[in-house]
């Protein structure tokens, strides 16, 4: 993991690689960022031309590297666009900070170190550009075999390693509420990016098992209570839901539940997250072309694996409890069929109409047994339905509630955070296509809303007076085109920030 550090020292003396600067998009062209004065002043205050002269406009993610003026330590100069100049008496945004640290900290692929200096007014600008340096640096080369170099060390990108180190210029390190924001920096960053490496894991490697294990490791880690359902444990406790979607797979179901838990908390909130390991279909199986990313369909019991872990990080005051629904859906002799009835947990059957719309059965279960602990709120996270990716595009959840304040509340969290979401309605008039003339309910209903549809399947499942919330984040877990800011290729970490945040507001009493 790229270290974080915070420095006072002057621009010049510092010992690096390469020192990053801002520069915006300006009116009548590039214009230096904050932050920056001492290095634009060695270039006699002509970094803008110089780098107008070399093509850089300040755009979002631009990347432009140049020589360092004479007298400084550091050989390069790296200058990273924040997108539009703010207007006067207004500041950078926090997410264009943390993604034009992002940027940079991908640049610098194979460097030591970097001095950053990005514009910081306050802690909170310190916090974000530090999250952004952290996330940017993110690689996955577990297996690949160039991803060891010749003395055995981890390295990445055709051979160069992440950023090693990040010192934050402007940083006050003897400053309590900047050293606060550091950490919590890098404890977001570090629990999100294991998410991230949970999600990018082949399914040979990550089954229920395995995960379930790597579970039980974490809560040792940081004194969380585990408990591990296996197939026997859900048989006996009813998990039909569960049982039913693992059935077809040699790698059988698991149902884990991490608790983190605060003497003086007031509150709980529970996390329910899908962690489908592989996901083929079933017997409903996929068309061609649509399997290859199917290990992704983990990613919200990773979001909620790594929210729980960074609470306990933080030392939140709130109790919060993960559930992870794991199960990996595969076509076999033993395999649920198209018509097969399930007995859920709540004790509600399903018929099953389509064993590819197995998310919203194994999150039926873990939202149950969620709600028998009776807490304050329950959110579930799922790579739910092609149907989300359809109305809201690749980058942005759709978030929908038994309560309009929660789901509010939830949006303007995610916004804080940079997470893109969008509220979406639960039509009560689409509970009708779900009626089943066999079972209490069937899986399936009308294909036009279909990501509603799921939404209205779950609420069928949260216990009497809980507030509750779905986050469809099948658009944004996972990354198939080009990285961009702080976001890879591959798996993301999309909701990790969000429940987060959540998670805080509800341990200072502002989410109800």
């Amino acid at each position: 993991m790229t270290a974080l550090t915070l420095s006072t020292a002057a621009a010049a003396g510092l010992r690096a690689d390469a020192i990053v600067v801002g520069v915006a998009k300006g009116a009548e062209g590039p214009v230096v960022a904050p932050g920056a004065e001492a290095v634009d002043q060695a270039y006699d205050g002509r970094l803008a031309a110089v780098l107008e002269t070399l093509g850089a406009s300040g755009a979002e993610g631009e990347v432009t590297k140049l020589p360092a003026p004479s007298g400084f330590k550091a050989p390069v100069v790296v200058a990273v666009g924040l997108g539009a100049a703010p207007e006067k008496d207004e500041t950078y945004t926090a997410e264009s900070l943390r993604r034009a640290a992002g940027s940079a900290a991908r640049a610098l692929a194979g460097s030591k170190k970097a001095v950053f200096a990005l514009p910081i007014a306050d802690a909170a600008d310190a916090g974000v550009i530090g999250e952004g340096a952290l996330l940017g640096a993110y690689s996955f080369d577990t297996y690949k075999d160039n991803g060891r170099n010749a003395k055995g060390g981890r390295s990445a990108r055709n051979g160069k390693a992440p950023l090693a180190e990040v010192a934050l210029l402007g940083g006050k390190p003897r400053d309590k509420a900047y050293k606060a924001a550091v950490e919590r920096a890098v404890a977001v960053a570090e629990e999100l990016n294991r998410a991230r490496d949970l999600i990018n894991m082949p399914p040979n490697d990550l089954n229920p098992a395995a995960f379930a294990a790597l579970a039980q490791t974490a809560a040792k880690e940081h004194g969380l209570k585990v408990q591990v359902l296996d197939e026997k444990a859900l048989a006996k406790g009813g998990y039909g839901g569960i049982l039913g979607v693992g059935a077809g797979s040699a790698s059988a179901p698991r149902l884990v539940k991490l608790s983190y838990t605060h003497p003086k908390a007031g509150k709980h909130l529970a996390l329910v997250g899908k962690g489908i390991t592989y996901d083929s279909g079933g017997i409903s199986l996929k068309p061609a072309g649509h399997n290859e990313t199917m290990k992704c369909d983990m990613s919200g019991a990773a979001a909620v694996f790594a929210a729980v872990v960074t609470a306990a990080r933080l030392g939140l005051e709130v109790n919060v409890t993960g559930w992870l629904a794991l199960a990996e859906n595969m076509p076999s002799g033993s395999a649920t069929r198209p018509g097969d009835v399930l007995r859920m947990y709540s004790g509600k059957t399903v018929e099953v109409l389509n064993t590819d719309a197995e998310g919203r059965l194994v999150l039926a279960d873990a939202l149950w047994a969620a709600s028998e602990e009776n807490p304050d709120a329950i959110v579930d996270v799922a790579t739910l339905t092609g149907a989300m990716m359809l109305a809201l595009g690749s980058r942005t959840f759709g978030i929908m509630a038994n309560d309009d304040a929660f789901r509010t509340a939830i949006h303007e969290a995610a916004e804080e955070v940079g997470e893109e979401s969008w509220p979406m309605p639960l039509p009560e008039h689409l509970r009708k296509g779900m009626d089943s003339p066999t079972a209490d309910i069937a899986n399936m209903g009308e294909r036009m809303g279909g990501g509603l549809v799921a939404g209205l399947f779950l609420k069928e499942f949260v216990g009497e007076g809980i507030t509750w919330a779905h986050l469809d984040i099948a658009g944004p877990a996972f990354n198939e085109q080009a990285p961009f800011g702080y976001t890879p290729k591959g798996g993301t970490g999309s909701a990790v920030r969000t429940l987060v945040r959540l998670a805080e507001l509800t341990a200072a009493g502002d989410l109800g």
